[in-house]
């Protein structure tokens, strides 16, 4: 009896020994940096191809409708095109705080679909306004729908993305703006030849604002599962009180200036070039090709600048416009190729904007018939917007990097409490001023 209790044993001790060493193996296995690599990049690439084909919205439809001629049909007077876009920037501006608000309090998969069926419902209905009334409470209304469009972008990049990951993955999905004002170019021109009851303008509204509300839809059903986190009063003074936050509101503002003269009357621009309607469609593809190229381009030139060099990217890539916006007011008009190059080199902008979506999310845990065709009053507004934001880049620069050096001299926490808080996956739902660790991406 005692020889089997003991064989038993012996048994018992072999077969522990083994799956001890099984488990060695398996432990040794997991812990390989090489294989949590590869395992990383597997699935941050399936990430890529379930969130990034949804993060893309077109916003170029009235400068479009503009050349097929709402101006005509609405008898459109003075400056009511340009109150069209300024209202619905005015939309998009007071909707901004609310929408912001309920993104804390619903899932933000669900509220962004829905708010792209309402923008697609609310452009194809200005399809059918009889004045500039209707259309204009339309354009409104079509801006508070779209204020969510860039906050939730950029919660689901920071929800799924490490911050080192995150200045690519933004670029790749606002890089589909260009490839949107290429795609409407050539879905313009298509529509131009249109020979039925309504006019051109009416039709550009009608498709884009179905195939917006099909999408919304298939997004809609399609959820992804984001985060909702509970709305913290504390975190929000702390985010109004911040110079930081100051400063990047006001280099987002010069920035939407520039946008908003652009986007809406780029192609007006361009007609003034005396291009026919049609013509000016298509001139549109390669200014949307060279939008999405500059945005590849920073890419590939973030990657290879040192550390903290994203302010210094955003001014390089804010040069071009500002010599456009020049070009555009000197280049005499007989020089059509000369301001076509001009204008088609504003959209080097884009990459600004995209640099400080990216700077945000990594350190914040109209006298329109007056002025045709060369609209000297918007060029110059374009000049003084990007003087005023290069200094409020400057000012931002400095006050990150200051902000860096007093931490770094007054750094107290332990070793371990140091490394778990720099972890790039850390996920704790605390401020950057809370975190004394946190250093700012310049």
């Amino acid at each position: 009896m005692t020889t089997e209790v003991a064989y038993k044993q012996n048994v018992d001790h072999v077969e522990n020994v083994s799956k001890a060493e099984d488990a060695f193996l398996e432990c040794d296995k997991i812990q390989d940096p090489t294989s949590i690599a590869d395992e990383e990049k597997r699935l941050v690439r399936k990430i890529d191809w379930i969130i990034l084909p949804c993060l893309s919205l077109d916003k170029t439809t009235l400068s479009y409708a503009a050349i097929f001629g709402i101006e005509d049909s609405l008898h459109l007077a003075g400056n009511q095109y340009s109150w069209l876009s300024s209202i619905f920037y005015s939309g998009f501006l007071g909707w901004q705080l609310p929408t912001n608000l309920l993104m804390q309090r619903l899932p933000t998969a669900t509220y962004m679909s829905i708010n792209i069926v309402a923008w697609g419902i609310l452009l194809a209905l200005q399809a059918v306004s009889p004045n500039f009334a209707t259309i204009a409470m339309l354009r409104g209304l079509s801006g508070t729908a779209e204020a969510c469009a860039d906050p939730s972008f950029m919660i689901t990049t920071s929800m799924w993305y490490k911050r080192s990951e995150q200045p690519l993955r933004i670029k790749i999905w606002y890089s589909a703006l260009g490839l949107g004002i290429a795609g409407g170019g050539v879905l313009g021109y298509g529509i131009g030849q249109i020979k039925g009851s309504l006019p051109s303008w009416k039709y550009e509204f009608i498709i884009i604002g179905a195939l917006c509300v099909a999408w919304g839809i298939v997004m809609l059903m399609n959820q992804t599962g984001m985060e909702n986190r509970q709305f913290k009063m504390h975190q929000f003074l702390q985010a109004i009180t911040d110079v930081k936050v100051f400063l990047s509101f006001l280099i987002a503002f010069f920035l939407a200036v520039v946008n908003g003269g652009v986007t809406n009357f780029g192609t007006i621009i361009i007609q003034g070039f005396r291009f026919s309607t049609l013509g000016t469609t298509l001139l549109q593809i390669p200014y949307g090709i060279f939008i999405s190229v500059v945005i590849l381009v920073c890419v590939w030139v973030n990657a290879k600048m040192p550390p903290n060099s994203r302010c210094l990217i955003l001014l390089i890539f804010l040069t071009p416009n500002i010599a456009a916006a020049f070009g555009l007011h000197f280049v005499p008009e007989s020089a059509k190729v000369g301001r076509l190059i001009c204008y088609y080199l504003t959209g080097s902008y884009n990459e600004s904007f995209v640099m400080l979506l990216s700077l945000t999310t990594t350190n914040i845990a109209g006298h329109t018939k007056s002025q045709k065709p060369t609209y000297s009053l918007g060029i110059w507004s374009m000049v003084v917007s990007h003087i005023l934001e290069v200094t409020c880049v400057v000012l931002l620069r400095i006050s990150l990097r200051g902000e860096n050096k007093r931490r770094d001299a007054s750094q107290t926490i332990n070793e371990d409490a140091s490394n778990l808080k720099h972890l790039p996956g850390a996920v704790e739902d605390v401020t950057d001023k809370e975190n004394s660790n946190f250093r700012y991406v310049l």
